[in-house]
Formats: structure tokens, sequence, C-alpha cells
């Protein structure tokens, strides 16, 4: 018999298989693993783009709005409730569920997809909110917040991986930058916001406001969602690992909130809790190498990109927002500004970033040797931010400088983000997204703690880590202040020539997709 002839005169769909090939063909995934080459599943048009685009803009505005917005609104929470003590655990609930789940999503996001999840986060978000505008008590809000915080913080990373699903390396640099316009709205519309919803209606509306936005957020993506490529893989979830690393998180936050704020640095609380999450974090690498899928795969993080790309995006952010913590009260003492004036004064730290963000971002779209952008702008971030700690300056001039070193500060994003996406599978994008926003949370949390310490030590006063100051801050001298402050304009000069060095560092990897305009318009 001839090998190609059929066997049998059975039709080809009734004839079953050897045991051995079908015992092979059962191991066989049913999923493709690596597909960084996949085609769409349909074909998006610039307007389904945009259309993505903006809904996604959206549910980021919400997530990065309710971390500021709620700042002014608490002293009327705390009088309605009667209940002072407490408030500043409505800013911390938030703060430590949204930095400790977001490594959770990002790896879910590769298990489960990024539409099951982003609705699962956006879900959380919303009940939150509205579990926070009915709240009968300050125990009941605090817990309401945490919830919403485990929303925020999956949408973060979330929201970044679905970007790098609908548009290439070199394009995305771009659509980073409008993001990050995104976080300086939300910074400078969130107090004021918070203010007049407090002062003129009711402190509820800062979360009711949510609902609807949520919801037309949703209403605008999940439509289009069946068209975004699907890059997930199915596989055995890592509980265990996961809640080592979000316990190891939580702790460590707490250290630095808590760290020469409600404890002294050195005190037995702050010491004890600094052991359990070194022993935390030791369990879950020894985890990690052992598991055989584990939740967040150690190998990951290394090689010649990820852990330069994601130091260079942890300085940078660092940087700035020890910098927006602390500079109202160098604002208030050295050039007598009021409150408002002094939030005033911050505009050209966060706005112009986004400039640089969006300098950066049209680099990479065109240039080959794309992170030179980010070499040279955190270079000269790094050069006035040693001309801000040298000598005192009018107030034109600090604005001018600030400038100059948001500008270059602002490069640092784009680039340390689609550099670490680039440098993975697309199966693993979500992981590595998630990962990227936790140690940048850890890292900007470090830094507004150590701006805080450096403070107290030159200053001698009692300075709280959230702005609020309940030293004599009025009574100490300007000479002192800015002797004080050069020790901060100097660090954080130092952290951007920390970031510079792991752009230089970073291997370069080519982008993937057009590189001029005309051929992204075809």
């Amino acid at each position: 018999m001839n090998k190609f002839e059929r066997q049998g005169r059975q039709p080809a769909d009734q004839q079953t298989l050897p045991e051995a090939i079908e015992a092979d063909l059962s191991k066989i995934p049913g999923q493709v693993i690596d597909v960084n080459e996949a085609p769409p599943l349909a074909p998006l048009t610039q307007d389904e783009v945009r259309t993505i685009l903006i809904s996604l803009m959206l549910t980021m505005f919400l997530a990065a709005l309710d971390q500021t917005i709620v700042a002014t609104a608490l002293p009327t929470i705390g009088r309605q409730f009667q209940d002072v003590s407490n408030l500043s655990w409505v800013i911390t609930a938030y703060l430590l569920a949204s930095t400790s789940v977001a490594p959770v999503f990002g790896t879910l996001s590769d298990i489960y997809g990024r539409r099951a999840m982003i609705i699962a986060a956006l879900s959380l978000f919303l009940a939150g909110s509205v579990l926070c505008a009915v709240a009968p008590n300050m125990p009941v809000l605090i817990l309401a917040r945490g919830l919403q915080g485990l929303g925020g913080g999956g949408i973060m990373p979330i929201v970044q991986t679905v970007i790098s699903d609908v548009v290439t390396p070199r394009e995305r640099g771009q659509y980073q930058a409008y993001f990050s316009g995104v976080w300086v709205a939300a910074g400078i519309g969130g107090p004021i916001l918070g203010g007049v919803f407090a002062e003129h209606l009711h402190w509820s509306m800062i979360f009711w406001i949510n609902v609807p936005l949520g919801l037309a957020s949703l209403a605008l993506l999940l439509p289009r969602m069946g068209k975004i490529p699907a890059f997930h893989r199915r596989r055995k979830v890592d509980w265990l690992g996961g809640m080592l690393l979000m316990a190891s998180a939580v702790v460590i936050m707490l250290v630095l909130t808590w760290g020469g704020n409600r404890y002294l640095w050195l005190s037995p609380v702050i010491i004890a809790m600094i052991g359990a999450s070194v022993a935390l974090a030791l369990a879950f690498v020894w985890h990690a190498r052992n598991a055989e899928e584990p939740f967040l795969p150690l190998p990951l993080m290394g090689g010649t990109v990820a852990p330069y790309a994601m130091a260079s995006g942890g300085f940078a952010l660092g940087a700035i927002l020890g910098l927006t913590v602390h500079l109202p009260l160098y604002y208030e003492v050295v050039y007598h500004l009021s409150a408002s004036e002094a939030g005033l004064a911050l505009i050209p730290l966060a706005a112009v970033s986004t400039g640089g963000a969006a300098i950066a971002g049209r680099t990479m779209a065109h240039a080959r040797h794309y992170k030179r952008v980010a070499i040279i702008g955190t270079s000269g971030a790094a050069l006035a931010g040693c001309a801000l700690a040298l000598t005192a300056l009018p107030l034109w001039a600090l604005l001018t400088l600030l400038s100059v070193f948001a500008l270059g500060l602002g490069t640092a994003f784009p680039v340390s983000v689609v550099s670490l996406q680039n440098s993975v599978a697309r199966s693993q994008i979500g992981t590595v997204t998630g990962a990227m926003n936790f140690f940048r949370a850890l890292m900007a949390s470090f830094t507004v703690a150590a701006f805080a310490a450096i403070l107290l030590m030159a200053l001698g006063a009692d300075i709280s880590l959230g702005g609020e100051h309940r030293g004599p801050v009025s009574s100490i001298p300007a000479d002192d202040m800015i002797a004080a402050f050069r020790y901060v304009f100097g660090a954080a000069a130092g952290l951007l020539a920390c970031a510079s060095l792991c752009n230089i560092l970073m291997e370069e990897r080519p982008l993937a997709g057009p590189a001029t305009p005309a051929e992204m318009a075809e």
C-alpha cells in the first residue's frame, strides 16, 4: 500500500487515532505562548483606535484623580464623622491597596485577558466609590477606600498593557505622553475639584462623580475590546506567590508611611516591620525560584533592559513626586506664598514634564537611537537640579529652572515604559508592566520619605509626610529653609543622574513599527 493512500474506508472525521499519537497531542498547549507576530483578530480603524485610547485615558484619569481629590475634602469629612485621628487612613488605605495589587492585575491580565481584568478593576473601583459615598462612619469609609484602591491599582497596568496591544512599540511613546498629560490634569484638577465639592456641594460628590465617568469608559471600551489582539495565555495562577508579594508590599509601604511620622525610624515597631518585610520578600524570592510557573518570574526582571528601564522610571517618578510634596513648604517659608499660590507654583513642575514626555515620544517614532533623548533629558535635569541646590534664586528663576528640570525628567517615562514592554514576549507584557508600576510606587514612596527625613535633620522641625505641617513652620527662618532645601534639590539631582546612567547602560533594542508618519497612515 502506498503510504499516502487512505488506510480505511471510514470518513476522516470518524477515524480514531492510535493511542500513542493521541497521548502526544493531548500534551500540546491549546494556546500559543510566543505571539510577538500575531496579527489582530480584526483590523482596527483609526477611529476605533482613537475611541479605545480616549476610553483608556478616561479610565486612567479616574484612578489618578482619586489619589489627589480626597486630600482637600479631608477636613470636612473629619468634622462630619467627628474623627480626625484616623483621617490619614483615608489616603493610606487607597495607597496601600493600589500599590500592592498592581503586579497582581498585570499578571492576571496575561492569564485571563485584558477584557476580563479591566472589567474586574473598574467594577471594584466603582463599587468602592459607591461605598465611600454612602459610608456612615470613618471605619466603613476607610475599608471602602481600600476596595477602591484595589480597583485603581489594577487600572494602571492594564491600561498601559492594552495600549501595547493596540499600537506598535515605535508609535507607543507618543501615546504614553498623552497619558502623562492625564496624570498632570488629575494632579492639578483633583485638589481643586475636591475643595469645590466639599465646600459648595457635599464631600460624597468626590466619589459619586466616578460612577458616570466609569460607566462611560466601559461603554466606550468594551464594544471594541473584541477586536484587540488577544495575547494572554491561560495557565495555573501562583496564588501563594501573589499573596507573599502583596504582603511584603503592604508592610514596606506602611514602613515608608509611618517611619519618621507616626513612629521614629529606630523605634521597635518600625524595626520589626522592616524585618517582617525583608522576611516576606525573601520568602517570595525563594518561592519564585522553586515554583514551576511563578507569579512574577524573576528572570523577567533581569537582563539588559528591564532592570535599567524600571530603575530609570522609578528615579524620575520619585524625584518629581518628592519635590511636589515638599515644595509648598519651601514656597510658604521662603517666598511667603499662600497655600493656593503655592499650589499654582507647582504647575510648571507637573505640566512641563508632559512636554518632555511628548518630545521623547515623537523622537521614538522617528529616531533609530531613541534612548538618546532620555539620556540628554535626564542629564539636563540633573544639571538643573544642581543649579537649584547651589544658590538661592528669585521665584521667577526658580520656576524657570524647575521647568527645565521637569522637561528633562519627562523624557524618562515613555522611553522606560516602551523599552521595557519591547523587551518581553507579548504574553508577558501585562506581568512586566504590573511589576514596573509596583516598583515605581515603592520608589516614589521611598523618595517622599527620604526627602522628609532630609528636611527633619536639617531643620529640626516636626513636618509630616502629607504636607500638613504640625510644627512652628512660620517661625522657621528663610535662610535655614534655603539651606535645608539645598540637600533636597541635590538629592533630586542625584536621582536624575542615576536615571541618566540607567538609560546609558540599558540595551537599545530596535522598536517594531512604522518609522515615518506616512507609513503610520498606511
